[in-house]
């Protein structure tokens, strides 16, 4: 990154864009809200690759000696049951579900590929797996190997291309827009600075996720009680819904099936996303739907 400080954030990946001097982001049906609900669906290895950087221990009883299998069976329970509590859940409410994949869930769960795909879910790039990410350690040829890698395998996977990348823990290093962009990728979801889609450098458009909706941020990375966290939902969703009538606003939720799909959890997720799917003028769509509208419809 240049060290030249420049307006607003010190890099060029996007201009600064206060949302006070933006024109009008109307959405379809003029709703006030895009909806965006991300299911991550990510592989924990038994032993991670030497070599390998994960910021997220989350999970088990605590960081363990490898095989770390308390961790490793509370996370795979996402993708025996959690999953499809999760999306059982988003059918009754009509939201349709982006699925952020990693390669090895991609390549070891391909019933969990075709399940997704037969309920209509857009399905996007995770890279590899959940214990290993993007870092700055990384040279530009690992880096762009890692990356390519891990979107061939979703080709394949799935039969189409990704058109939308979440990185592993949001994990990039400074060149990871430019070589996500160089191999194909329409949108990124790891930056988490904004209330509505915008314009990145080469072509890329940003899904901004709310990071403090992210469910493993807030369950357990800040120990909020699930009551809290779903009032907090409600209490985010009425705050955009109020300024969505002026300009409208994008709220894009992760969830951790693991996690949130448990049982004694996801009622109260069903109450927070029925509050906000019964309002008028909410649009749930997937990201490729929001980031076409966006482009093709730009603030006036």
């Amino acid at each position: 990154m240049p060290a030249e400080r420049r307006e607003g954030m010190d890099h060029e990946h996007h201009e600064w864009s206060p949302i006070s001097t933006r024109g009008k982001l109307s959405w379809p049906n003029n709703a006030r809200v895009a909806l965006c609900v991300i299911i991550t669906l990510e592989h924990t290895e038994w032993e991670a690759p030497e070599g390998s950087f994960s910021a997220d221990q989350a999970g088990g009883l605590g960081l363990r000696p490898f095989p770390d299998y308390p961790r490793f069976s509370h996370r795979e329970y996402g993708h025996r049951v959690g999953i499809f509590r999760v999306l059982d859940t988003l059918q009754r409410l009509n939201i349709k579900a982006t699925v952020a994949m990693d390669t090895q869930t991609a390549e070891g769960y391909p019933y969990l590929v075709k399940h997704c795909q037969d309920r209509g879910c857009e399905i996007i790039a995770h890279g590899v797996s959940g214990t290993q990410m993007i870092s700055g350690q990384m040279s530009t040829e690992e880096e762009a190997d890692f990356i390519r890698s891990s979107l061939d395998a979703l080709k394949k996977a799935t039969g189409s291309a990704p058109r939308g990348w979440f990185g592993t823990d949001y994990g990039e290093s400074e060149r990871t827009p430019g070589l996500l962009r160089q191999a194909g990728i329409d949108y990124l979801c790891d930056w988490v600075n904004d209330e509505q889609p915008y314009p990145m450098a080469n072509g890329l458009t940003a899904l901004p996720t709310m990071l403090e909706m992210d469910d493993l941020f807030a369950l357990s990375n800040r120990r909020v009680e699930i009551e809290r966290y779903c009032q907090s939902m409600r209490d985010g969703f009425d705050t955009m819904y109020r300024d969505g009538e002026e300009n409208g606003r994008l709220m894009t939720i992760n969830l951790h099936p693991w996690l949130v799909g448990q049982p004694f959890r996801i009622g109260y997720l069903e109450e927070a996303l029925a509050h906000i799917m019964g309002h008028d003028g909410v649009w749930a769509a997937s990201g490729s739907e929001i980031i076409d509208w966006f482009r093709s419809n730009p603030p006036v």
